[in-house]
């Protein structure tokens, strides 16, 4: 899937693409910006798309809130795929409900 048939880049990160702003401040005061996000998105599509994932797909990630879980939902959605972030706190038979 291209980018710029993607409405989630279209929406949010089409102008932000040559890169050069701030586009999230972490909760230590380091910023990530604009060019470092999207190279961060698109190594976790290429790593996607090299481990097998194809359109469509599910890609569930016990997950964090951080802007590195925001950059792999990009690269899953950059990649074709569905992401499913499971909370953190969840115990094994949770898990399994939802990957079986």
């Amino acid at each position: 899937m291209s980018q710029a048939a993607n409405p989630l880049f279209e929406a949010f990160l089409e102008g932000r693409a040559r890169g050069g702003g701030e586009l999230l401040e972490r909760g230590d005061g380091r910023s990530l910006g604009d060019a470092e996000f999207l190279a961060l998105a698109g190594r976790f599509a290429a790593t996607l798309v090299a481990a097998g994932v194809e359109p469509g797909d599910r890609v569930a990630v016990q997950v964090s809130k951080s802007p590195e879980a925001l950059a792999l939902y990009v690269g899953c959605v950059q990649a074709g795929a569905v992401f499913l972030p499971l909370n953190t706190a969840y115990t094994e038979p949770e898990l399994a409900y939802f990957t079986n």
